[in-house]
């Protein structure tokens, strides 16, 4: 009886000493976990030089690779089209020397200029323009071939050599469309404006909106418009580009007046 006692009673000692070993162990497990976790040390100063550089190297790099892409973009537009529009024109010769077995490339493309070349000398006669004008009064009779061939027709004229069939005159600049704003234009053709106290001239200024084919047309003074030493091609390129092209400087040119107060044959009359 007194054996079994003793071991009973050993028994609730050794699980308490167990207890209290494992109650250490966890308090010691306790004491670490609370104890502050080793902070991670400082960047270094070579740290942070290195991802200055990298950053420094990145923006050279983007830099330099946009830099690229806009110095070749026109270069690469201007080769397509370049390329486009020489295989384009000579398809148009080329199948003539192919079938008498001349295969050269560029051969029709050269071709096709020379024969511009001709037709242009051919219409500056009188012959080429009277069959010019045959071929007008036939396409003009045509339902919708004609609106298509008038709209073409005023786009070349306006970048016409001839001064005499050029639509666009000269370059004009007028107040539009507030006072203190400016807008580029084209003078198309001038009028007189009769009234009990003078005449007074006014051009027709075409001012292209989005394209250089759609715009407004108005009616300004001649005093007021302000005529830039700008030539013809050059207000073109300013009006397709956006203003991209325009010149630092621009001066206006000196007006000639008229002489004698008289009244030219191609100029409009209007009475009020």
């Amino acid at each position: 009886m007194v054996e079994e006692k003793e071991s009973t009673s050993t028994t609730p000692l050794s699980q308490t000493s167990n207890n209290n070993n494992n109650s250490n162990n966890v308090n010691g497990g306790g004491d670490t976990q609370g104890e502050d976790p080793i902070k991670s040390p400082p960047n270094s100063p070579a740290s942070s030089t290195r991802k200055a550089c990298y950053v420094v190297l990145q923006s050279w790099v983007s830099k330099k690779f946009m830099t690229g892409c806009v110095v070749l973009f026109p270069v690469a537009v201007t080769f397509f089209i370049t390329w486009w529009f020489i295989q384009f024109v000579d398809g148009f010769f080329s199948p003539i020397y192919a079938r008498l077995g001349i295969n050269i490339f560029g051969l029709g493309f050269i071709t096709s200029l020379i024969f511009v070349f001709f037709v242009g000398i051919f219409v500056s006669s009188w012959m080429g323009a009277t069959v010019i004008w045959i071929g007008e009064w036939f396409i003009k009779r045509m339902p919708f071939v004609k609106h298509i061939y008038s709209a073409s027709k005023q786009i070349s004229s306006a970048i016409s050599p001839d001064q005499n069939t050029m639509a666009f005159k000269e370059v004009a600049i007028i107040r539009h469309p507030r006072v203190g704003e400016y807008a580029f234009g084209f003078i198309t053709s001038s009028v007189v404006l009769q009234r009990d106290n003078g005449d007074e001239e006014l051009c027709s200024v075409y001012v292209p909106t989005n394209h250089l084919y759609i715009g407004d047309i108005f009616l300004v003074s001649s005093e007021e418009i302000i005529r830039p030493n700008l030539s013809i091609r050059e207000g073109i390129e300013i009006i397709v580009s956006g203003g991209m092209t325009m010149p630092q400087l621009i001066s206006p040119q000196e007006r000639i007046p008229r002489q004698n107060n008289r009244i030219p044959l191609n100029r409009i009359v209007i009475v009020v």
